[in-house]
């Protein structure tokens, strides 16, 4: 267990405790995964750091993961809380502990990528990229975004 709140939930990193059906669906359902298959979200998981949100019965409600090299970068995607609980602050919790946990192993890099979530993680300490023209990428999704798609909370 990495961290736990008043209300008992709790943040842990084991992946056997991770529900994979439930981790599925919600990312089905998402706008920035739903065209991954199942085999291709397990892989994913098993190269990757990554974390659950589970209530005191053990019933898993939100999860982030990172992929890290745990020395000097981590890319910090697929977070999702569950609809039913949304609005409670989990989120933000969640990638705060998991920021931390990181930085507790000596990450000092951290980027993301969110299409409508900026005021979530400006709360952990993200900012836009300081020199954008530095990076580069090659996306070859099929729901890869378009600057329309984004919406900044400015």
């Amino acid at each position: 267990m990495l961290a736990e709140r008043a209300d008992g939930l709790v943040v842990s990193d084991d992946k056997a405790l991770l529900d994979l059906d439930r981790v599925a669906a919600w990312l089905a359902a998402s706008y920035w995964a739903n065209e991954r298959d199942r085999a291709t979200i397990e892989r994913s998981i098993e190269h990757s750091y990554a974390i659950g949100v589970h209530t005191p019965a053990g019933e898993q409600v939100a999860l982030a993961r990172a992929t890290t090299d745990f020395a000097s970068f981590a890319w910090i995607g697929d977070v999702v809380v569950d609809d039913a609980w949304r609005g409670k602050g989990i989120g933000t919790w969640m990638v705060q502990t998991l920021v931390d946990e990181l930085r507790r192993r000596g990450v000092p890099r951290f980027v993301l990528g969110t299409r409508d979530a900026h005021g979530v993680y400006e709360k952990i300490g993200f900012a836009p990229l300081r020199v954008v023209d530095v990076w580069m990428e090659i996306d070859d999704r099929k729901n890869r975004p378009n600057p329309e798609d984004v919406t900044l909370r400015r």
